[in-house]
């Protein structure tokens, strides 16, 4: 038998052998079958790899280098806030930058980069899959990746420029040293402050010559790569500043695994705090504030990244009415810098600053902001920080927790005509941690409600009612109606968060309490209404903008049931008093923190909701300082120069706008003036609420537990002065004890002699300011 005749016989005994088969298996294919589609499906692939390699060609280098101004316009469209965009970029060479700050970049964004052939498989296959699980487009891209993008490509987060991405990162590894890629992607890079390339951002955040950059500093450098903006120290959020700190130990801790840093010189490293941001030209007055808080609202809503807005050619179109920004500023002017005297007061009078914004509640959009006197003098953005406390502003949210909740732990009903034990320093029951708050120079109110505590802004009623309420339901009030959730101070295992330590920038507070304006609807605040750029090639670049869809915070008559409360802290016996000089219907609340180191007003109109912050801050340290003694006033309130800014900005802002009415459905009947306390009210028998029969049509009438602890003794205070008017009058007649809305306060302690109260340490150690004023 011929070779020939053998392997027909073979493949016959094979056809005949699958024949007998069953048809699901003969269905499948043969291990030849499938070896031969693999193989060929491999050399298909290497041969299209081959020919793309060939035919995607290294480009010319962008046109970022001739990237155009953006340009800021108020709301209507034309008028223009600021001009800003030009790329602040010095070429270096690689010979230039110190090793230590190069090893720290490789170590900080691509370990693998000395040993790589330009990209990094393994890091491509995880981003990839991640991006087909839907988890968006991943990362994974090498230095020299990152490089190409910056340099020949754009920031385009498709399929298309990352596949030629990979090409030409490919070709550039060959064509190039590593060297000469390196210098390219740290002169290329954006770093924040609107410093492109390794020598603008050794200068913007040290004032020195790339050179001159130290082991610590060059490490900073190569932190901020991954996060510019939100990783500035100077300016970040103090949850963002612990990530920063942490990516600069990142840097470091790797220098030492690859051989690049002894351990003992890594031990001795210290965090370089970087200068302050400098001013950009074309910023000064209250542009740069403006257009800080555009680009915030642009990058944090991830409508655009950071590095594509700073490249330029934008045409942004803010929501800042240009008639309402000046009249903040007049009002700041007019009723807090006139009175002020550095020289005749120079350790008191100096370093005062104002933080404020204002929100339109039925949109959310921001109509104004007050960030500082001078961006050219001062470039922090006062209205975004979030490291000052908002004392008795937090009060609205724990009567609308307590609302939420109906009943305290043991089953009382809390409404807003629920009585407490206004005695001041009379121990919280219940809480996490140990409490006992004093009310404004030591007064004791007696048995009042929660309506009339909220009008004296008495600390020892809403310690108790915010823990009655359950202090983790005011924690996820105050997020639902508009404070963030990273804010420090905002913490259930402290007792002490009752009374506003929480720190929320001024924009922030602005948006819960125009949450209350909107009947319990939030809207996050918004800031530009319009982005676009014309590219060199006629085509327009349009961003989808984010909806600005209200989401349902508290419901309709808990929202109704505080603003009906907070119109009575805006009369003759509020302390919000100032803000009747408005002469329209308006509600509001004061505070002022422990050791008077800040003081706030928030309050609304159904138009408008605007708040205004004071605090006093060191220039050189940054540290606070207290407010007592600025003007020649003993202790500075929210009540005194906060509410006189607001009151004469929103006269202006509201000028020619026909008068509104609150439309407010409480869900409760009238109290009446019989609910509100009189000379010589008794003592609460209970350090809790003690429900009355005449409380609200819905609640119904309790007894207070015999379990229930006695409150400590009455002092030789004064109990408040006689039968206020009724809560309904929107402009009652003034009390002798009251100071008219148009005077100005005189601010004296008591003189009963009191022990400041001792903060409290939280979980994690930090220290919690225990009670906040009003």
């Amino acid at each position: 038998m011929t070779l020939s005749t053998r392997r027909q016989a073979k493949r016959a005994a094979r056809r005949e052998a699958r024949r007998a088969l069953p048809l699901w298996r003969r269905m499948l294919p043969t291990w030849r079958i499938t070896l031969g589609t693999l193989t060929a499906l491999l050399l298909l692939a290497v041969g299209a790899f081959a020919v793309l390699y060939v035919i995607v060609p290294v480009p010319d280098p962008n046109a970022h280098a001739v990237a155009q101004n953006n340009i800021y316009l108020y709301a209507d469209g034309t008028t223009e806030i600021a001009r800003t965009g030009a790329v602040n970029r010095t070429d270096v060479t690689i010979d230039q930058i110190p090793l230590q700050t190069q090893q720290a970049v490789v170590s900080a964004e691509d370990r693998t980069f000395y040993q790589n052939r330009g990209i990094d498989l393994k890091g491509m296959l995880r981003a990839g899959w991640n991006t087909l699980l839907g988890k968006g487009m991943q990362g994974g891209s090498t230095i020299t990746q990152q490089y190409v993008k910056n340099y020949y490509l754009t920031q385009d987060q498709t399929f298309e420029r990352k596949g030629r991405e990979l090409f030409i990162a490919l070709k550039v590894d060959q064509q190039r040293s590593k060297n000469e890629v390196l210098a390219g992607y740290l002169n290329s890079s954006y770093f924040g402050r609107g410093a492109y390339g390794i020598q603008s951002a050794a200068h913007a955040y040290y004032g020195v010559d790339v050179s001159q950059l130290t082991l610590g500093q060059g490490a900073y450098l190569a932190s901020l790569l991954q996060a510019p903006s939100l990783y500035d120290v100077r300016t970040a959020t103090p949850a963002n500043r612990e990530k920063a700190v942490a990516r600069w130990n990142y840097a470091l801790d790797g220098m030492v695994q690859l051989g690049f840093l002894t351990t003992a010189d890594r031990n001795a490293a210290t965090f370089p705090e970087p200068i302050d941001p400098q001013p950009a030209t074309g910023l000064a007055g209250q542009a740069g504030y403006l257009v800080g808080v555009a680009d915030d609202y642009l990058i944090s809503s991830g409508t655009i990244d950071a590095a594509t807005l700073k490249a330029g050619g934008w045409r942004i179109t803010t929501t800042f009415e240009k008639p309402k920004q000046d009249a903040f500023v007049k009002a700041v002017q007019d009723e807090l810098t006139g009175e002020l005297d550095p020289k005749a007061r120079p350790t008191t009078d100096t370093d005062v600053r104002v933080a404020g914004a204002s929100v339109e509640p039925a949109t959310g959009r921001v109509v104004a902001v007050y960030g500082g006197p001078d961006y050219a003098k001062q470039p922090f953005n006062d209205a975004l920080r979030q490291d000052n406390q908002i004392g008795s502003t937090f009060k609205p949210i724990d009567l609308a927790a307590g609302l939420i909740a109906q009943h305290t732990v043991d089953g009382r009903p809390i409404t807003t005509e629920t009585r407490y034990d206004g005695t001041s320093e009379r121990p919280v029951t219940g809480g996490p941690t140990p409490y006992a708050p004093p009310n404004e120079d030591d007064v004791d109110y007696g048995n009042i409600t929660l309506r009339y505590a909220m009008v004296k802004s008495v600390n020892s009623v809403y310690a108790q009612e915010g823990v009655d309420a359950g202090l983790a339901r005011v924690r996820d009030t105050a997020v639902k109606l508009g404070i963030p959730d990273s804010v420090r101070g905002m913490d259930p295992a402290n007792t002490s968060m009752t009374l506003g330590t929480a720190t929320p920038s001024a924009l922030d507070l602005a948006g819960a309490y125009a949450t209350l304006a909107n009947h319990g609807q939030a809207h996050t605040p918004w800031s530009v209404q319009k982005l676009e750029r014309v590219n060199p090639g006629g085509a327009v670049d349009v961003p989808k903008m984010p909806d600005h869809k209200a989401t349902d915070a508290v419901g309709r008559n808990i929202a109704d049931s505080v603003t009906d409360v907070l119109r009575d802290v805006v009369s003759p016996r509020g302390t919000g008093s100032a803000a009747l000089d408005l002469d329209r219907p308006a509600a509001g609340k004061t505070g002022t923190t422990d050791a008077n180191l800040s003081a706030w007003f928030a309050g609304y109109t159904p138009e408008l909701t605007t708040t205004v912050g004071l605090f006093r801050e060191n220039p050189k340290s940054h540290a606070k300082e207290p407010l007592a003694g600025t003007a020649g006033l003993t202790r500075i309130n929210g009540g005194a120069f906060p509410t006189k800014i607001w009151t004469d900005y929103m006269t202006a802002a509201l000028s020619g706008t026909p008068t509104r009415q609150f439309d407010l459905q409480t869900g409760h009947t009238d109290p009446g003036p019989d609910n509100w306390p009189t000379t010589g009210a008794p003592t609460s028998s209970s350090p809790s609420a003690t429900p009355t029969t005449t409380a609200t049509a819905t609640s119904a009438p309790a007894t207070t537990p015999s379990h229930a602890p006695s409150a400590p003794a009455a002092t030789d205070q004064p109990n408040p002065g006689p039968v206020a008017p009724s809560p309904q009058n929107p402009r009652p007649t003034p009390s002798q004890d009251q100071p008219s809305p148009s005077s100005r306060p005189t601010q004296t302690r008591s003189a009963r002699p009191s022990d400041p109260p001792t903060a409290t340490a939280g979980p994690s150690g930090t220290a919690v300011a225990p009670a906040p004023a009003r």
